[in-house]
């Protein structure tokens, strides 16, 4: 048994402190960026990592490889897939507003960012921008920390001469805390340093006149009312949103700029589904015609010029992602080295910090580098006071240095350039140009000691740098802003096209609908031995409304009926129907159309199809019928009618004018024409056909193959009051199969 000591620890508390340490790793060295530089741990290995190997703007381009190898074998010791990823995403000006890293090679695409090539084919090197950030890292203006295995150290912040955190932006997530940074103008956040150095209590407010908002490297508007940017930037947090930039070419709407990292093949697979589900009839084809001149070109073919385009694109707004909302999160790690959510002057002001710490080191740094030579040169400059002591002693003594240092009173340094003096240097132009050097360094030393020490000289120094940096890098702003967005989908009847179909409805209840009103439905073809039940003509936008035997009505879109080129399907595959009903009749048209429907025992009523509308599977009750009665299939009444014809199954015809049938909308109705009650229910008589007659109008009458057509004045006869008996037709015409109205008649049979 070893009597080696064992340390018992709850696993509640060993639990919490390996959480918070993981926690406050991925916080602090993965996830989110620092304030001074706004970069993430990776992001900044990888562009010491660059100008360490020499890979500096004006150099020549090396493999990314290398690159990658020296930051994952010095200091980063992760995946290198993970390091080249973070190197891409600084190389792509889609990405990023102002690239780090200046690529050769495939890098991917706005429409494919994760479509670049392995890092052994692409080839890199800094951009001029990211010198910013790495110019003064020799100057006495950064930590060092030793490297993951201690042999070798790197910067622990870059000495950035920008707040690149806002010029780039990003976005991580950590645990427990996520950062979303979007990218600014470099312009516009110089101005306002500028301003805020000048006013340190300036308010928001005031800022945002020079931050106009954020700033992506494509054209796409931002959508951001002054309210909404007033709190992203007061309190670090808020939303905005990003729709792509169109212009009309004849029939075609073209997109040339998307929202901030959009997928352009992404978005047409969006609307190539919508138009799959017949929800874009008025677009015909899509294209995109993107190439190395245009990334980004998506072509949009509409039917035809007379339709408004931005109605379309509002609809495409709504519905894909050629609008996208962002977040805004302004969450990074401050200067104590915790991690914080800034609002706009609180970043700015904690920069300016930042910046104006490193200018003093970097200062100061070159103040001790001019006392030191100052120290160098005023021993140097001993030598041509007494030339030829200094000679004797360096010829004549075994320790010139203690003997130099004894004799002028120097320091051991200045005693060791005296003896590094090459002979040519004694020459009296030698002498002349160490004066004007000193000369020129005392000079220097006063400026130093002069902005060191005074806070309004820093910032002007500081000013005047960032003036020179938005001379060379200032551009103007990409995304124009616009307080609101006018995106909405199409309902669904400004959707689907007005085109006129005609409905039909089988004896077994099998539905479809055919293009056009001049279809002979009873000329297609049926299952078996089913044939024509009905039909009705209406538009592609409107309801087909069906009847069944038990008097309720089902609405189904018109639309999404099935092509008549086929066999159709069931209607109760559609509906939730009683059990062993069967479907007699169907109606389409515009909500306010009237038509008339009736039953057998002789009662009906005109409603409007407004009243048969029913969003329930389970339909609606809408005409009342009596054990015995049938429903009368329902007859639309067009403009010209003005005329009721019914005609019973003994052949009794009773004409009388519309307008004494009342308009209701729903029940048993009124009497149509008089069938007793007692032939009713014995089966003898029941009313079988209604037809509906413009003043004008004649009648054809079908009985077995032949049929007969009654004039205006034939008609007379029949002409009465509603609910009246009405007279027998003639014989040979009493048992009638169809009856028509015709407007040319002239042959009789």
């Amino acid at each position: 048994m070893s009597n080696q000591k064992i340390d018992a620890i709850k696993l509640k508390d060993y639990a919490e402190e390996s959480y918070l340490n993981y926690s406050m790793y991925v916080i602090l060295d993965r996830a989110l960026p620092n304030i001074g530089d706004g970069m993430k741990p990776v992001q900044r290995r990888i562009l010491y990592a660059m100008s360490e190997l020499g890979l500096n703007a004006g150099s020549k381009y090396k493999k990314s490889a290398r690159t990658v190898g020296d930051v994952i074998g010095k200091f980063h010791p992760h995946g290198d897939s993970a390091a080249y990823e973070a190197m891409v995403l600084m190389a792509q000006n889609f990405s990023f507003r102002y690239p780090l890293v200046d690529g050769q090679g495939n890098w991917g695409t706005q429409d494919d960012p994760k479509s670049f090539a392995a890092m052994r084919y692409t080839e890199s090197r800094l951009t001029a921008y990211a010198n910013l950030l790495l110019e003064e890292i020799k100057l006495g203006t950064v930590d060092w920390q030793p490297n993951f295995d201690g042999s070798l150290l790197e910067p622990i912040i870059l000495p950035s001469k920008v707040p690149n955190i806002l010029l780039n932006g990003t976005t991580g997530i950590a645990v427990g805390m996520a950062t979303d940074i979007p990218s600014h103008n470099i312009s516009e956040v110089i101005d306002a340093c500028i301003f805020l150095l000048d006013n340190p209590k300036a308010d928001i407010s005031k800022l945002l006149k020079y931050v106009k908002g954020p700033d992506f490297s494509n054209h796409a508007p931002i959508i951001a009312s002054d309210e909404e940017l007033i709190e992203i930037y007061t309190t670090g947090r808020g939303g905005f949103k990003m729709q792509a930039k169109w212009i009309k070419e004849g029939n075609d709407i073209v997109i040339d700029a998307l929202p901030h990292q959009a997928s352009g093949s992404k978005i047409l697979e969006q609307i190539a589904d919508q138009m799959n589900k017949k929800k874009l009839p008025m677009i015909v084809d899509l294209r995109d015609e993107a190439d190395h001149q245009e990334p980004v070109r998506l072509v949009i073919s509409l039917k035809s010029n007379r339709i408004d385009g931005e109605e379309v694109m509002n609809h495409l707004y709504a519905t894909t992602d050629l609008q996208k909302n962002y977040r805004a999160n302004i969450n990074l790690i401050d200067r104590s080295g915790s991690p914080r959510v800034f609002g706009l002057r609180d970043l700015l002001y904690e920069w300016l910090k930042f910046r104006q710490e490193t200018v003093l080191k970097k200062l100061n740094h070159r103040l001790q580098q001019v006392d030191d030579r100052l120290h160098i040169l005023e021993g140097l400059l001993i030598v041509y006071v007494d030339i030829d002591t200094v000679i004797k002693i360096i010829r004549q003594s075994d320790e010139p240095k203690k003997e130099l240092i004894k004799k002028f009173k120097i320091s051991e340094i200045q005693a060791n350039a005296i003896l590094e003096i090459k002979l040519r240097q004694l020459a009296k132009l030698e002498q002349i140009k160490l004066e004007e050097e000193s000369k020129l360094l005392k000079d220097e030393k006063k400026d130093l000691e002069k902005i060191i020490g005074s806070k309004s000289r820093l910032k002007t120094y500081i000013k005047k740098e960032l003036l020179e940096i938005k001379e060379q890098f200032g551009d103007e702003r990409n995304s124009p802003i616009i307080e609101s967005s006018n995106a909405k989908a199409f309902s669904e009847e400004e959707v689907i096209s007005n085109e006129p179909i005609t409905i039909i409805l089988s004896k077994a209840g099998w539905i479809r609908a055919a293009k056009g009103h001049d279809v002979d439905p009873s000329s297609l073809n049926y299952r078996g031995d089913d044939g024509l039940r009905h039909f009705a003509q209406g538009r592609n936008n409107q309801m087909a409304n069906f009847f069944d035997s038990t008097g309720k009505c089902f609405s189904l879109p018109s639309f999404s009926l099935p092509s008549a080129r086929g066999m159709g399907e069931p209607i109760t595959g559609r509906v939730s129907a009683e059990s062993g009903v069967s479907f007699q009749g169907v109606i389409a048209g515009a909500d306010e159309e009237k038509f008339i429907i009736s039953t057998s025992a002789g009662y009906g009523f005109i409603s409007e199809i407004r009243n048969t509308l029913s969003n329930k599977k389970t339909g609606k009750n809408f005409i009342k019928l009596t054990p015995q009665s049938k429903l009368v299939p329902p007859i639309k009444i067009l403009p010209h009618h003005q005329l009721i014809v019914a005609i019973s199954s003994i052949g009794r015809m009773l004409i009388f004018s519309l307008d004494s049938l009342p308009i209701l909308p729903r029940g048993k109705g009124n009497k149509i024409i008089n069938i007793p009650k007692a032939k009713f229910e014995s089966g003898e008589e029941a009313m079988t056909h209604i037809c509906l007659l413009g003043a004008e109008s004649k009648l054809q009458l079908h009985s077995g193959k032949q049929f007969k057509n009654f004039s205006v004045k034939d008609l007379e006869n029949y002409l009465s009051d509603r609910a009246k008996r009405g007279l027998m037709l003639p014989q040979g015409y009493r048992k009638v199969d169809r009856v028509i109205e015709v407007f040319d008649a002239s042959e009789e049979s």
